[in-house]
């Protein structure tokens, strides 16, 4: 199941908390934990220091608090806590599908488990949002989906047009139609 992770789990920059200026990488590979930093300060004793590196396997890494904790200094609780799962081999195999796969997934929903799914990431958001998902959810729940429909559905979203009653969206095609007979009139 691992041969399905790219070799890159993780990469993540931060710059140390105050009133420090130094800069980290955080970098997590399929078998390797490394971090990277870059001192960055005003006084002469540290303006010859190079980057330094240091690079543990996913076992030392779970072992070592010293280095859990520089990294949740740095980068928080929460993402010290997401590479501690990924190192003791707990991942989120559904985050990494392609989003084809995710939408047709998607699309076996009712509305409140996409409203819900659609705040656990910004990559589910994205794809809970999307105009591709409404369409299928408006092409399923619709008799049928009018030429004049999908004009519009280009014009405001699909989720917009499905959430628009009846009434109002009549209203909207005919101001729709409108506008486009205007349109080619002035040209």
């Amino acid at each position: 199941m691992a041969t399905l992770l790219p070799e890159v789990l993780l990469e993540t920059t931060a710059q140390a908390p105050a009133p420090n200026k130094d800069f980290y990488q955080l970098l997590l590979t399929r078998n390797e934990v490394i971090l990277r930093w870059w001192k960055i300060s005003l006084r002469s004793e540290f303006r010859n220091t190079k980057p330094g590196e240091l690079k543990e396997s996913h076992v030392d890494f779970v072992d070592d608090t010293t280095l859990q904790a520089q990294i949740g200094i740095v980068f928080g609780q929460n993402t010290l806590n997401y590479v501690l799962k990924l190192c003791q081999g707990y991942y989120d195999f559904l985050d990494r599908l392609p989003d084809s796969l995710l939408l047709y997934i998607l699309t076996f929903l009712d509305l409140e488990d996409i409203a819900q799914l659609a705040q656990v990431s910004h990559s589910f958001q994205k794809i809970c949002n999307s105009d591709k998902l409404w369409e299928h959810i408006v092409e399923r729940s619709c008799d049928r989906v009018t030429v004049d429909m999908r004009a519009l559905a280009q014009d405001i979203g699909w989720k917009q047009l499905f959430f628009t009653n009846k009434l109002q969206l009549q209203l909207q095609l005919r101001r729709w139609k409108r506008r486009q007979e205007e349109s080619r009139d002035v040209c």
